[in-house]
């Protein structure tokens, strides 16, 4: 078991290591060598301390535990430093390492959740430069392959290329601001910053100031009386828009790019989104089976997560795939997502086959659409969010899943009927299935509510009287 432990703890500091190796090329701020040379010693210096801090001493003891913390907490402040030095996309795998609570070691996570805000910035000079040059004498230069703020694995080297243009391109990451505004118009919680074109080019991007706290600061939101559930809720209902019913997704929502303030004037929490740089488009056919994939995993339809994750790729792996796009054991696939949170033990287990897993995971990767790597990446960072919310696996996010999948999958039959009988009865099975849902939800207010439990106890004792 011991050994086991020190396998994982090196595999985990060798991964690392990997993913920062392999996307060394992607910012030039430094010389290669030097990036790769830095990479290569942190990766050996970890996995070093892992092998000789805990190989003497019994696994499961006290000494053992504490041990291992700190050599986590080490491991964590070399791989900080590592990021801050090569930048760049390093940057960005540390960003998202700090967000994955539920799957991480506390270390890794608190020492890396600087990264969201505290990430190293340029000089007041080089902003004044690119600004000069791009305001001032309105040339454009072309584009360099530098910054590709994605959390990428060694084999997305292609679609690192092909997104880096565009992440490059502020004029474009403007466009998504305003289309992503407009699309989710009907959610008045949301803030996007309104762009200045009149100021910007594609190296410079003015955009109105908005602040607050970032959106898995629980303790910020409880000083400001912000509702931590509400802000969950709210959070899952943009992604499930996004993701199932316009296939337009914001595919970096780390803690630093998402932010919440309470309104000064109406008293309602509005979550603010920035960074729209990197969008994923899913086709209309990956978004049709990953809406009724989503619909099998809430209904614990087990044949019908294994047909469509067989559609997105997974093969014979899909019970992994359904675990990955979860984040809960097979076991609470099976009894169904929506009826437990997610338990300690269960919370272990995650966390302890994450390194066994690891060839599998590969495996899965590389077969899977490369939209679904983006929407994995995506959950993980929502899964994080969640976890340091500490609402993970609440029922009313399945719900709003549910009736954006139910939207999505009718609006879709709709446009392939040239039936206005047909489409009719499609109308009418959607409005049936919305009304369930919402029935459903109001059972379970009901429940959790002080009026549900004073109806509870009088209809019991109504019975208890009857007899």
């Amino acid at each position: 078991m011991a050994l086991r432990a020190l396998k994982f703890a090196s595999l985990t500091a060798a991964a690392s290591g990997i993913y920062l190796y392999g996307n060394r090329f992607l910012d030039p701020n430094d010389f290669g060598v030097v990036r790769v040379g830095r990479a290569i010693a942190t990766t050996a210096v970890i996995t070093y301390d892992y092998l000789t801090s805990l190989r003497s001493v019994p696994y499961g003891s006290e000494e053992y535990e504490f041990l291992k913390s700190q050599v986590h907490l080490r491991s964590a402040e070399r791989l900080r430093e590592l990021c801050c030095s090569n930048r760049g996309t390093f940057i960005k795998v540390g960003q998202h390492l700090g967000a994955l609570d539920y799957l991480l070691p506390e270390e890794y996570t608190r020492t890396l959740k600087v990264l969201h805000s505290q990430a190293p910035q340029s000089t007041r000079q080089e902003i004044e430069q690119v600004i000069r040059e791009d305001l001032g004498k309105e040339i454009l230069l072309l584009v360099v392959k530098q910054i590709f703020p994605d959390f990428e694995f060694m084999w997305l080297v292609e679609e690192a290329k092909k997104n880096l243009p565009l992440e490059l391109d502020f004029l474009h990451e403007g466009r998504n601001a305003e289309k992503v505004a407009h699309m989710l118009k009907n959610f008045d919680f949301l803030k996007v910053p309104r762009i200045y074109w009149e100021l910007s080019t594609s190296r410079v991007l003015l955009m109105e100031f908005m602040e607050g706290g970032q959106v898995n600061d629980r303790a910020y939101m409880e000083r400001n009386g912000i509702n931590v559930n509400e802000i969950s809720r709210n959070l899952g209902k943009l992604y499930s828009e996004m993701i199932f019913v316009n296939g337009f997704v914001h595919c970096d929502p780390h803690p630093g790019n998402v932010l919440v303030k309470k309104c000064p004037v109406s008293g309602k929490a509005h979550i603010i989104l920035l960074d729209h740089g990197l969008y994923q488009v899913l086709s209309e056919s990956f978004r049709m089976d990953y809406c009724r994939l989503w619909q099998a995993l809430i209904k614990a339809d087990m044949k019908r997560v294994q047909k469509y994750s067989r559609r997105l790729g997974a093969g014979d792996l899909y019970p992994l795939f359904a675990c990955m796009l979860t984040a809960r054991s097979w076991e609470s696939v099976n009894r169904g997502i929506d009826q437990s949170p997610v338990s300690a033990s269960e919370d272990m287990e995650i966390r302890s086959n994450a390194a066994a897993y690891l060839p599998q995971i590969t495996q899965l990767l590389n077969n899977v659409p490369r939209q679904m790597l983006l929407l994995l990446k995506t959950n993980d960072l929502l899964r994080g969010i969640e976890s340091a919310l500490h609402t993970r696996a609440s029922a009313s996010s399945f719900l709003n899943m549910s009736r954006c999948c139910i939207r999505a999958v009718s609006t879709y039959q709709r446009s392939k009927s040239h039936s206005l009988y047909r489409r009719a009865q499609i109308s009418l099975t959607e409005a049936l299935s919305l009304w369930q849902i919402n029935l459903y939800e109001l059972f379970l207010w009901l429940k959790g509510s002080q009026l549900g439990n004073w109806v509870i106890a009088l209809l019991r004792r109504m019975q208890h009287f009857t007899y």
